[in-house]
């Protein structure tokens, strides 16, 4: 019979298929680049396996038996964690750590008040918070390093347990001086023609801006055009806006957080399509804290969002003042 490999083994292995990179995962590791190879080279050994190719140069490159027992790892490591979440669950509710993780289209308008309500609310639990894009934060949720995450739908969480909590509309950014700024709002018909800017591959808000223009019959994307302006944060988003380069959506919660003060631009909601994301939370399936993470619910909701049913199928607005 084969000696079972380590938790710390398998941690190795799948950071290294996160990150493709032995120093990088290393240091994700907190160990040497000598001992994560190592601790991969003696699980290859003691398994009797080759799970990288090491002749293809420096590219971390994985066999196809490395990836399968790469997956196969990875839900090992979400059942280990949930043992020791079974232990946490088993003390005094609501108190230890919790680790959250949020996108960065969502974490500078909505955790520093979250942050101060979770303190006051619950005075024992210990908060630890990870700003990262989206599929890095639903990949740490699933390794065990996260237990709750902030997010916004859709996106690719079908491996997570999720919980819808408010609607946040995009409104669309544009010039002083822009024509479309004389409606008091756009349809959505307006935008597509106009020189769009978007964030970067991996920030979901991309992918949601997109999926709403491709509601426009007709409407072609700007991904190959000659001229395509992407960036890194919002900021630099409305920047580019009030040079009057181009037009923006926004999420509706960034505007009303002030990130278009003394800035010489003005903004619209968009109609004639479904213009909003959804901002909600993701666990881990099966997860004992469950309860407590739907406890924790209100808390992360604005105060411009009153209570919804537990189960509700559809968020409230943000903003609505109904």
């Amino acid at each position: 019979m084969l000696p079972m490999p380590s938790a710390q083994q398998l941690r190795y292995l799948v950071t290294l298929a996160e990150l493709r990179h032995f120093g990088r995962a290393a240091k994700s590791c907190a160990v040497t680049q000598s001992t994560l190879s190592a601790g991969i080279l003696a699980l290859e050994r003691q398994m009797d396996v080759q799970l990288l190719d090491r002749d293809v140069g420096k590219k971390v490159v994985f066999t196809p038996l490395g990836n399968e027992v790469v997956t196969r790892a990875r839900l090992a490591l979400e059942s280990l964690q949930s043992v020791l979440d079974v232990a946490a669950a088993s003390h005094e509710p609501m108190s230890g750590l919790l680790r959250i993780g949020v996108i960065p289209t969502i974490g500078p308008f909505v955790v520093p008040n979250l942050i101060r309500r979770l303190r006051q609310g619950f005075p024992r639990m210990r908060l630890s918070l990870n700003e990262d894009l989206t599929h890095h934060v639903l990949e740490k949720l699933a390794l065990g390093r996260l237990d709750l995450v902030l997010l916004a739908m859709p996106c690719d969480c079908a491996d997570s347990e999720t919980w819808p909590l408010w609607r946040d509309p995009f409104v669309l950014v544009m010039p002083q001086m822009h024509p479309l700024s004389k409606l008091s709002a756009v349809p959505v018909e307006r935008i597509v023609s106009q020189r769009m800017i978007l964030l970067e591959d991996g920030h979901c808000l991309r992918g949601q801006t997109l999926a709403l223009c491709r509601q426009v019959r007709g409407w072609s994307s700007p991904e190959g055009a000659e001229e395509e302006f992407t960036v890194t944060s919002l900021h630099t988003l409305v920047e580019m806006v009030a040079a009057g380069l181009c037009v923006a959506l926004l999420p509706q919660m960034a505007v009303l957080s002030g990130l278009l003060r003394d800035q010489a631009v003005v903004a619209r909601p968009v109609t004639g399509c479904q213009a909003w994301r959804t901002i909600g939370l993701a666990w881990r399936p099966r997860s004992p804290r469950m309860g407590d993470f739907r406890t924790l619910a209100p808390f992360f909701m604005p105060p411009d969002v009153g209570p919804m049913a537990a189960n509700a199928q559809q968020a409230p607005v943000f903003g609505d003042k109904k």
